[in-house]
């Protein structure tokens, strides 16, 4: 490797956070030790800029403005458009969907599906899910008659690929599954799963809600049907997430919603839609948002995704070393591939108690059940305190976090 190649895949991580105006406060005395980014990642400055700047100098509604600004707004919003369909490498901005988040975008496919099914058939959802790619597919069996069938995840937080493979009958019609999983962290073999669901004839609907900050998936090689993603958990803004859909299935579907923007000729009589993907996007925009997604993309893309994998697992690597230093600390989810996410439990305290007394130390997490409560029964834990890391985290905030465990263990021993 060259001095040059190096160097790219080396992350300046104190000149990168100095992008990220948050991350220098401090919170009841302590400097921020920010590790929720699962839920939520924090923005660049280019983020902030790029929206700031679109409400500076071009706001107006999209599309249909006989004006400047109008076309100005247009060709931000349909530019970010543009950036999101290379970022996935999809065919085609047709097939790129703007929505509110993931949750919404997994909802308008299941409400499009729900034609296809009918009783008998069934709907493959693991046992790792977010509620969001759980509870959809509940509705949509009610109103059918379908079924919603979990796939088993292993002691380790590995999908039981035996009990998948079973699973792929003749009355399989649709795999829901998630990329990474936002408890575990475990990243699933996910153009395997495709590839045998497709065989069988399955429509596959993809969460990518916490790949994409790890990851740049590329579409046509993954070869899924639907793939769905959030902006805010991309460094972006929130309020805007991306539905990437096959041409041939959005134009099949049914509109989610409906309003100004998706038709194309409303009468009393009959209502015509648009062309795709406006099909699909009633009613004013996410404008700014969707152009602040398109800025947090040009930044992540910018830093190299190889130099941002290489940090992240270095965290991972550091945290699971520590893990073995506190006394009655587990981790749940320990599968051999997975994100830099922690899910743990410490025997007598509880993850509330856990995630109040770090952040009287500046450091954030997450606790409770993680919008994930199959999951928690599987592994029969109300809920657990989970860490995850971004590539703008440090190994000294790794090391903050596991002193201040010691601290926690050490108050409630006395």
């Amino acid at each position: 490797m060259t001095d040059l190649a190096a160097a790219k895949q080396t992350l300046d991580v104190n000149a990168i956070r100095k992008d990220f105006p948050i991350l220098s406060q401090t919170v009841n005395g302590k400097p921020l030790v920010y590790l929720d980014n699962g839920a939520s990642a924090q923005k660049p400055v280019a983020v902030l800029d790029a929206m700031e700047r679109y409400f500076r100098e071009c706001h107006s509604n999209v599309h249909r403005g006989a004006h400047t600004l109008g076309d100005r707004a247009t060709a931000a919003f349909e530019g970010a458009r543009e950036t999101v369909r290379n970022f996935i490498n999809a065919r085609s901005t047709r097939e790129i969907v703007w929505t509110r988040g993931t949750t919404e975008a997994i909802n308008t496919v299941a409400n499009g599906l729900a034609p296809r099914l009918g009783p008998g058939d069934e709907i493959l959802v693991s046992m790792m899910e977010h509620h969001a790619n759980i509870v959809p597919w509940q509705m949509v069996a009610e109103r059918t008659g379908a079924t919603v069938k979990p796939i088993q995840v292993t002691p380790q937080g590995e999908l039981d690929m035996e009990v998948f493979e079973s699973l792929l009958t003749d009355k399989a019609k649709v795999l829901a599954i998630t990329h990474v999983s936002n408890v575990l962290g475990t990243v699933n073999p996910i153009k395997d799963l495709i590839a045998k669901a497709k065989a069988k004839g399955l429509v596959t609907v993809i969460d990518g809600a916490q790949a994409v900050p790890h990851y740049r998936p590329d579409m046509q090689a993954l070869d899924c049907d639907f793939y769905a993603f959030s902006g805010h958990k991309l460094f972006g803004p929130t309020g805007i997430g991306v539905l990437y859909g096959r041409e041939s299935l959005l134009e099949e579907m049914p509109p989610f919603m409906g309003g100004g923007e998706m038709i194309e000729r409303v009468t009393f009589e009959k209502t015509t839609w648009n062309t795709l993907p406006y099909k699909f996007e009633a009613g004013t925009p996410p404008i700014a948002e969707a152009v602040g997604l398109g800025a947090a993309i040009d930044y992540v893309e910018g830093l190299g995704r190889t130099a941002m994998e290489t940090a992240e697992q270095a965290l991972l690597q550091r945290a699971n070393e520590l893990v073995e230093t506190v006394p009655g600390m587990s981790l749940i989810g320990t599968a051999a591939h997975k994100v830099p996410v922690l899910s743990f439990k410490i025997d007598g305290l509880h993850p509330s108690d856990i995630g109040t007394l770090l952040d009287q130390q500046g450091i954030a997490i997450r606790t409770g059940h993680h919008c994930a409560m199959p999951l928690m029964d599987f592994f029969s834990v109300p809920g657990t305190a989970r860490a995850s890391f971004a590539f703008y985290n440090t190994l000294d905030e790794v090391e903050q976090l596991f002193a201040a465990l010691h601290k926690i263990q050490r108050l409630f021993a006395e």
